[in-house]
């Protein structure tokens, strides 16, 4: 097993590196819509890098001034940045779906949302309307010639690569029906033991009730179905992310209940009817991907904590690892509360732990690998559900306590050495996408894309990082506006412009 020592000890610093309110104005829509070729850059462009980085994330944060509850509820808008011959196209859309094309002709709020936004009215005008808006705010992926905007609880929207128009809902040639769910977080797994070593899209669907039912969905290259098989777990579930190795699918069942009466009579948003219950253990549920290998579903318990997001996992003999971005509680939502207004310092961050299953002995060890406030981690590609050695994510610039994402944090797995690109006192950092160079011979042999929130400025930059050297960006393209605060986004090596 890899065995990565935890960081060395820091000084809290006595003031933070960042100002609220400069953090706070990256959460302001962006009504507007734009397509131009990026004029405004520091550093040049690698010429090597070829292809588009797709972003997903919530455009819109009120109604026609109305202000919606929390941005997870906000209207998905879609950047793309095209990358030719060393230069950089950039456009933005919203996704057309229903109830972005009816909220924009009423002008007001007309769907509640999962956390928290309710209609104009009281409780009265939302009580009994459980009906979600498909936001499609949370994930974009190019697969099987297809552009799909994902949320979780919903079906995908098709989008066209070039122009980033909405389609339509994407039922995947009948994979889906109407109602269907396909998650925001597929994984790629680069060489499926299961086709032969051809690539595969590993996904799955939640279908809550007194057993929660997982519904497991594998695609070919050109997005045919190769398996689907749906699996009943204990109680209810709320899951994000999973994990995949060759063999397996991950997932934790995090320590929350559901209590559902507040939400159907109109009084609090689905996602504030959950609480945290660290009284309980979290649930590891390992479901093999070969339905028919014989192998039963089997669950593991750990101590109580929060997932959102899992950076890698893989097999070791009879033992699997499984690296996640843990919270010591679930950060629950309150009906009154303000997320422009967080208390970062009364917030427990999160931290990259190393979960480690001994199959045969059902027990679970842990290991803290770094203590430092951070999200959002990306591996390479090829390395999916494999032994890794580079992780990058975004941390806080200090070292301990939790703050808001303005570093890249690059950690190997192997000699513990970390590297960091700071864009403090006032950036702030989105997800890093990890872009193998052509040609490449070194695992972190790779280009690192950020889209940044430069407060300075009230502008976002497009940041391009070296893989093996962190200390200065290779380029930032400066926008000509700022994007909110986004969730996740890709890569493809086709260049849409």
């Amino acid at each position: 097993m890899q065995n990565i020592p935890t960081q060395e000890s820091f000084s809290a610093p006595t003031t933070p590196p960042y100002n609220q309110q400069d953090w706070q104005k990256g959460y302001e829509s962006q009504p507007h819509e734009y397509d131009y070729w990026i004029d405004n850059i520091e550093g040049e462009i690698p010429p090597g890098l070829h292809g588009t980085f797709f972003r997903n994330g919530p455009g819109l944060l009120d109604i026609n001034g109305m202000p919606i509850h929390h941005p997870f509820d906000g209207d998905g808008m879609v950047c793309a940045i095209s990358f030719k011959d060393g230069k950089a196209h950039f456009r933005n859309r919203f996704v057309r779906t229903e109830g972005f094309i009816k909220e924009q002709e009423a002008g007001t709020i007309l769907y509640r949302g999962v956390f928290g936004t309710q209609k104009p009215g009281g409780w009265l005008n939302n009580a009994f309307d459980l009906q979600p808006k498909n936001i499609a705010n949370t994930n974009i992926i190019y697969w099987g010639g297809r552009l799909m905007a994902l949320w979780e609880a919903a079906e995908p929207h098709r989008l066209d690569p070039y122009t980033l128009d909405t389609m339509g809902i994407d039922y995947l040639d009948g994979i889906l029906e109407s109602g269907d769910s396909f998650a925001a977080h597929p994984w790629v797994d680069p060489s499926s033991k299961l086709d032969g070593g051809s690539p595969c899209l590993v996904n799955f669907a939640l279908k809550p009730g007194i057993s929660t039912t997982l519904v497991i969905y594998e695609l070919d290259p050109a997005g045919k179905l190769l398996r689907r098989h749906a699996h009943s777990i204990p109680g209810f579930a709320f899951i994000h992310d999973f994990a995949i190795t060759p063999n397996y699918c991950i997932f934790f069942q995090n320590t929350v209940s559901f209590n559902p009466i507040p939400f159907v009579l109109g009084f609090r948003g689905a996602a504030e009817c959950v609480k945290f219950q660290p009284d309980k253990p979290t649930r590891i549920v390992v479901i093999p991907r070969n339905p028919e290998s014989g192998e039963s579903v089997q669950f593991f318990e750990t101590p109580s904590g929060f997932v959102f997001h899992h950076a890698n996992a893989f097999e070791q003999g009879d033992e699997i690892c499984i690296d996640s971005v843990c919270y010591e509680y679930f950060p629950e939502v309150e009906p009154d509360s303000d997320f422009r207004q967080v208390d970062f310092d009364a917030l427990a961050p999160g931290q990259l732990w190393r979960f480690t299953l001994n199959l045969p002995h059902k027990t679970v060890q842990r290991q803290l690998l770094e203590p430092r406030c951070c999200e959002f981690p990306f591996a390479h590609p090829d390395q999916a559900g494999r032994p890794y050695r580079y992780l990058f994510l975004g941390a806080a610039h200090q070292h301990r306590g939790n703050a808001p994402l303005q570093a890249i944090l690059k950690l190997d797995l192997e000699t513990g050495k970390r590297q960091d690109w700071s864009a403090a006192p006032r950036g702030y950092v989105s997800e890093p996408i990890f872009v193998p160079k052509p040609d490449a011979s070194a695992e972190d042999e790779c280009w690192v894309l950020t889209m940044v929130y430069d407060a300075a400025h009230h502008r976002s930059d497009i940041v391009i990082l070296d893989g093996q050297d962190l200390s200065e960006p290779l380029a930032r393209l400066h926008l000509k506006h700022h994007i909110p605060y986004g969730l996740h986004g890709s890569w493809s090596d086709e260049c849409f412009v």
